[in-house]
């Protein structure tokens, strides 16, 4: 076989029409294509010892960059290209494995950033190398030429590796320890020009297809992917997880569903592991899902209660972060698998019960400030759904929300403003129940106003004006739901009171009709 700068130096001394060129190549026996592309790829293989693999990425860029688009694809020999599609798929895998991480066999599936020093500058001639030859299978006269059923035409290739295509720019597109700005800008250009080539306008209709046309490449490459997201292999490659929900968050309604049972499967997976990292990912990902299913197709199979059990059990933590998104994601969750409030009547407690007390039993012993703020944040949330069957939960809401009013949370004060905001949406939906506890309620909103209107502490002007806005609408919405018996109480305080503040909040109290 000749050496690869031969071969490039009898293809830029070819003519410019194809007979020309199809003369050239006989008399000077230029080697076909195929027997060019199975020599690099043996040079590419990992066993090989011969050469420097860098070297043979460089001799692959050369070849694509002078080569005629109709030798590329066997145009002058027909007949021979039966095997032509599966050797760029053997070379787009072989240059991706170029650029590939290393493989991570520790349990955590992470390695030191120190292992990615060589791959950004891989993924970059590797991304420069895609690209060639893209532009090579996007020339409009080799679009044209395909005139016998013997010859391949380009967009065979283009369909064949653009699932491969994409998984490699996924993992080098984002900020990782793996790329660097060169590489994401070539992984970017990458991504860009396989839309452009396929014919396509986004990225989403490269994975999802039109509603015209049908699939688009995300079938292949989830296939693709399955055999790296499962128990065993998934922390082998730390870019896995990762290129997964950058797939994931581009596919939405209402193509998701088509793929559900492929994607639900390594969401549960990532947000079961023990870091917590990846169980924010994983929650991420189900809450995608969640949002871009149908409820039908989610309640099947029991898949729903499948998920809440895994949601629910991360409410044990004591990270703030995993929290914060769990909550979020059953607030989403909730509605599809209970009915909603209209149709319940009295039914036995459910699952909004349950999360409910489990939350208001973390909020009662919790002493670090980032969960009370995130319990605090998704509580008025929970009350609303649970509306007038928080009652069950009334005494223990009560001594909670009552307990965070007089706890100091910082110049921002984001727990206390939520905690009012609960307290408001406590008073709204139970408030057939306010006037037995009126007394107790009215005491703990005054001494709250007063501590906030005489408080040294550094709050800015303009959270301490919304912590009294808030506290005074807690008093004028128990003055409605007690027929107006907190006026006639506060009448007592106004006389003795001489603090200006406090005087300006019962005063908007005592005027609200």
């Amino acid at each position: 076989m000749e050496d690869p700068s031969q071969i490039i130096q009898k293809l830029q001394l070819a003519g410019q029409g194809r007979v020309e060129r199809e003369e050239h190549y006989q008399s000077m026996k230029v080697p076909i294509v195929e027997e060019v592309l199975k020599n690099l790829l043996e040079d590419l293989s990992t066993e090989n010892l011969r050469r420097d693999r860098g070297s043979v990425v460089d001799d692959v860029k050369d070849l694509l960059l002078h080569a005629d688009p109709l030798w590329l694809l066997n145009h002058y020999r027909q007949g021979e290209t039966l095997n032509i599609v599966h050797l760029y798929i053997d070379l787009t895998v072989s240059l991706t494995l170029y650029a590939a991480l290393p493989r991570c066999e520790t349990d955590i599936g992470e390695l030191p950033n120190s292992a990615y020093s060589t791959i950004p500058s891989r993924a970059q001639s590797v991304a420069e190398t895609f690209q060639l030859l893209l532009t090579k299978l996007s020339v409009r006269p080799l679009q044209a030429s395909s005139s016998s059923p013997a010859e391949l035409s380009p967009d065979s290739v283009l369909n064949a590796i653009s699932p491969h295509l994409v998984i490699f720019c996924a993992t080098h597109c984002q900020e990782r320890p793996w790329t660097n700005a060169a590489s994401r800008l070539a992984a970017d250009e990458l991504l860009a020009a396989t839309v452009q080539a396929t014919g396509c306008k986004t990225v989403v209709e490269l994975l999802c297809g039109s509603q015209e046309e049908g699939h688009g490449a995300l079938v292949i490459v989830l296939h693709l992917m399955k055999p790296q997201m499962n128990k065993n292999t998934w922390k082998l490659n730390p870019a896995t997880k990762h290129v997964f929900r950058w797939l994931l968050q581009r596919v939405r309604r209402p193509w998701l569903s088509e793929h559900l049972d492929t994607v639900l499967p390594p969401s549960l997976l990532f947000s079961d592991d023990y870091r917590t990292e990846n169980k924010i990912l994983g929650v991420r990902c189900l809450q995608h899902v969640i949002d871009n299913v149908p409820a039908a197709e989610l309640l099947q199979f029991n898949r729903a209660q499948v998920v809440y059990h895994a949601l629910f059990n991360h409410l044990y933590t004591p990270e703030a972060s995993l929290v914060q998104v769990v909550l979020s994601c059953l607030l989403d969750l909730l509605p599809l698998i209970e009915k909603p409030l209209v149709t319940r009547g009295q039914q036995r407690a459910n699952r909004y019960d349950k999360v409910f007390c489990l939350i208001l039993t973390h909020m009662e012993v919790e002493d670090k400030i980032p969960l009370r703020r995130v319990y605090a944040k998704h509580l008025p949330v929970f009350i609303e759904r649970l509306g007038i069957l928080v009652v069950r939960h009334l005494k223990r809401l009560q001594r909670v929300i009552l307990g965070y009013l007089e706890v100091y949370d910082g110049p921002e004060e984001t727990a206390r403003l939520c905690v009012l905001q609960a307290f408001q949406s406590m008073i709204q939906q139970a408030w057939p129940r306010m006037s037995m506890r009126l007394e107790i309620l009215l005491k703990s909103l005054l001494r709250f106003i007063y501590d906030v209107a005489t408080d040294q502490s550094p709050t800015p002007p303009r959270v301490r004006e919304e912590l009294l806005q808030d506290a005074t609408q807690c008093l004028i919405l128990l003055n409605r739901c007690c027929e107006r018996k907190v006026t006639v109480l506060l009448e007592g305080v106004r006389q003795n009171c001489e603090n200006a503040t406090v005087l300006e909040c019962l005063l908007r109290v005592q005027q609200d009709v």
